[in-house]
């Protein structure tokens, strides 16, 4: 059962169903689950079926995703349910906008998951206007962070979630966990509408840290959270953890009243992973 002192949400990071299964038997809870183009492409049922050479049209692709996203959320019926809109360079902030109408139709718990660039902050904006619950992906900075809280002001606290990609920012020898900490900081001078969703976590000592440091809710991948839940769900303090070597990321002071449009969002982990969901997605499609 839940640990009576976790106050984080605990996410599983996947598509798959089975997973599901197994840690809610395990922990005897889920708060929710994050689904993007690449681990629903890297599922079993549809890796098995591409290794088939057997591919789906585009219209087919959305179908079955939509039907993994209602399987996901039958079980987890009062978790959070993250879903992806497509998104390249090219697309467009109301071709993100019209996918995310759609998909957050899907399930009645839908989050929908926009990349933090210009034109999904945008298809953000327009999305909190309509009451859409939505989670900004592929963050890597303060300043991306920044902006979106600027663009979803006026959200419900819990209808928005950004999702800082720590292991990626920890292979370039950078920190991740300090870019949360940083997060963490620069939302206390906010009015607290938008939730800290640590993410690409795949350790469990990634998995403790992110919960030493007191972040909303942690998505994670299955064998980080089966490792926790077999140790009794620890819940460890900061003063546990070195910094192993890591380049520290220093903390910004960003004024948060400031227009969306006026902090720097590039990255080049940003524009990485856009490509590599769309490389995902695209290797369905026939």
């Amino acid at each position: 059962m839940r640990p009576k002192n976790l106050n984080a949400k605990i996410f599983l990071d996947g598509s798959d169903t089975e997973q599901t299964k197994t840690l809610l038997g395990l922990l005897g809870f889920l708060d929710g689950q994050t689904t993007n183009p690449s681990n629903f492409a890297s599922s079993p049922e549809v890796a098995a079926r591409i290794a088939r050479g057997e591919k789906f049209s585009q219209g087919q692709a959305f179908a079955e995703y939509r039907k993994r996203v209602s399987e996901i959320s039958n079980l987890l019926p009062d978790g959070a349910i993250s879903v992806e809109v497509y998104a390249d360079p090219t697309t467009t902030a109301a071709a993100m906008f019209k996918q995310g109408q759609e998909m957050f139709a899907w399930v009645p718990n839908a989050y929908v998951k926009y990349p933090t660039t210009a034109a999904g902050l945008e298809a953000a904006q327009r999305s909190v206007a309509e009451g859409m619950r939505v989670n900004m992906t592929l963050v890597f900075t303060q300043a991306q962070a920044a902006a979106v809280y600027a663009a979803t002001k006026g959200a419900k606290r819990g209808d928005v979630f950004i999702s800082p990609f720590i292991g990626r920012l920890n292979d370039r020898g950078q920190n991740g966990i300090n870019l949360i900490e940083n997060v963490i900081k620069m939302y206390q001078q906010g009015d607290g509408h938008v939730l800290v969703l640590t993410s690409s976590i795949r350790t469990v000592r990634q998995f403790t840290q992110a919960l030493a440091i007191g972040t909303d809710c942690i998505t994670a991948y299955f064998a980080a959270i089966e490792d926790w839940g077999k140790q009794g769900m620890p819940l460890p303090d900061r003063s546990t953890f070195a910094d192993e070597g890591l380049n520290p990321i220093t903390y910004q002071s960003l004024e948060l009243n400031r227009n969306w449009q006026e902090y720097d969002i590039r990255h080049e982990l940003t524009d990485k992973g856009m490509e590599r969901f769309t490389n995902d997605w695209n290797a369905l499609i026939e």
